[in-house]
């Protein structure tokens, strides 16, 4: 006898349709999985056969064949071992209720209990679009699924259960949607950053509109602490929002024991030694990189210079369009990378070109060389470049207290709404992410500025790129004061925050 039964298969961050077919056949002992299946898939056949003694039930001591369809789309990681057992059970006889309209995921433990697995998101958006109105999953990842609406979600703890709610017909539990409610904030508090104002100006701008920023100063002035700090001025995600990051980390298995909502803005912070296919994604079973997991939020990277040339340069696509795709031989997968980066550095190896205070000790080659470790298509994809200048000792210690980072958050805030009013419909969220014909629309200028911006353009040597994200920067600068229209002031401060062109 011939069962089938659905699951799905993870690609990318999306899933595709997979069917568990099995059959019990007349013959010698033997259990095969056929469809392209990966290690872990094939070793299924030892945890479903130990799931099944330890649970109570009987494995056919036949012939038993698994087809994972179709047999040309690779199958990756232990999902399939629920689906597999019970499409044998159903071939067997042992279930009344047919399954083939149900989708089903999970990982058979030696006991028969359930285990969370990866990419069940993806799972129950597809099952909807297919038209599937319930869906089986791990008890962990029941609150996951029930985010998709239009789905009766049913958590399953164990093998046992799952028989029993077929067989027995025992009523379904339905899981209830996890809490879309941010976390408290535990990283700095922009109070806690003494002086540094034009910096945190800077980074108020990022947040609002979603610029990439690089800060550049000697060690010991406060760089890495304002860029822990700028997630607690970052503005709340939509829903849409949290369920792409969430559906992120679904794929990349992150929520499997952790949150089942990403509901805070990522703050990615990877060390200079991490490898390009670690910043961009892929590897033998692809999964998102860290461009990918700071969608939404920000990506930091420290000691920026100190970056392999490849993986940095690996950044320039992202940060254009917004997106990855890792082609490999067995397929290809996109990721979404709508990330702010946020980029450290030193003004030379030794930290102190430029400081009054200690001389510098390298060479004009040295210092040469290490600025030339980021190439210039990289650097004028950057919005905002500060300098973090060394303070005086005696701020350190003031007793002063600064603004805080919930009445910098608050003007944030107002300006993303003002963002999301303005592109409601078009797939854009924040000035960063206009196009040609939105930066038209939306930074006009007067023939005066517009005169204003062509002399300082010339002046500063910009390219085009970097003209254009000027305009973008004046827009999200207008967006925190209120304003309409882009004023000179406006363009100013958008200007004083670019790099000249060398």
């Amino acid at each position: 006898m011939s069962t089938k039964i659905r699951s799905a298969a993870l690609v990318g961050i999306d899933a595709e349709p997979v069917e568990v077919e099995a059959d019990v056949a007349q013959g010698l002992p033997n259990f095969t999985i056929v469809g392209l299946p990966d290690t872990a898939v094939q070793e299924a056949k030892e945890r479903v056969r130990t799931a099944f003694k330890n649970s109570g039930l009987t494995f056919p001591r036949t012939r038993v064949t698994v087809n994972l369809a179709p047999a040309d789309l690779k199958k990756r990681g232990p999902s399939y071992d629920l689906p597999i057992a019970l499409a044998i059970l159903e071939a067997q006889g042992d279930l009344r209720a047919a399954a083939s309209d149900r989708l089903f995921l999970g990982e058979l433990a030696l006991d028969g209990s359930i285990r969370p697995v990866a990419g069940v998101l993806a799972a129950a958006v597809m099952a909807r679009t297919m038209g599937l109105k319930e869906v089986f999953v791990p008890a962990a990842n029941a609150p996951e699924a029930a985010l998709v609406s239009g789905l009766a979600v049913h958590p399953l703890a164990s093998l046992d259960e799952a028989v029993s709610v077929f067989r027995d017909g025992i009523p379904f539990p339905t899981a209830a949607p996890a809490d879309f409610v941010p976390a408290a904030f535990t990283t700095a508090d922009f109070a806690d950053v003494a002086g540094q104002s034009q910096a945190k100006r800077a980074l108020e701008i990022a947040a609002a509109g979603g610029h990439n920023v690089a800060l550049s100063g000697p060690p010991g002035t406060g760089k890495t602490l304002l860029a822990k700090a700028l997630p607690s001025i970052l503005p709340v995600m939509t829903e849409p929002e949290m369920l792409d990051v969430t559906r992120i980390y679904s794929a990349a298995g992150l929520t499997c024991g952790g949150p089942q909502v990403i509901a805070n803005r990522p703050f990615r912070s990877p060390h200079h030694t991490a490898s390009g296919v670690a910043m961009i994604g892929g590897g033998a079973n692809p999964r998102p990189g860290e461009v990918s997991l700071a969608h939404r939020g920000v990506l930091f990277l420290d000691e920026f210079p100190e970056f392999a040339r490849g993986c940095l340069e690996n950044l320039r696509q992202p940060l254009e369009d917004g997106v990855v795709t890792v082609s490999r031989a067995t397929g290809t997968a996109r990721y979404p990378a709508k990330f702010m980066l946020v980029a450290a550095r030193n003004p030379c190896p030794c930290g102190n070109l430029g400081n009054k205070d200690k001389l510098c000790s390298c060479l004009p080659a040295a210092v040469e060389r290490y600025n030339k470790r980021i190439s210039g298509p990289l650097l004028d994809r950057i919005d905002l470049f500060v300098e973090v200048p060394r303070i005086a000792v005696s701020q350190v210690l003031s007793h002063d207290r600064a603004e805080t980072s919930a009445d910098v958050r608050a003007r944030v805030q107002a300006a993303r709404d003002r963002q999301l009013e303005r592109f409601a419909g078009t797939g854009n969220v924040t000035n960063s992410e206009m196009g040609g014909p939105s930066v038209k629309k939306y930074c006009r200028l007067s023939p005066e500025d517009e005169a204003f911006l062509l002399e300082v353009s010339e002046k500063m040597k910009l390219s085009p790129r970097a003209v254009v994200r000027s305009l973008k920067i004046a827009r999200t600068i207008a967006d925190l004061d209120g304003a309409e229209e882009i004023s000179r002031a406006h363009l100013a401060e958008a200007m004083h925050f670019r790099e000249r062109s060398k």
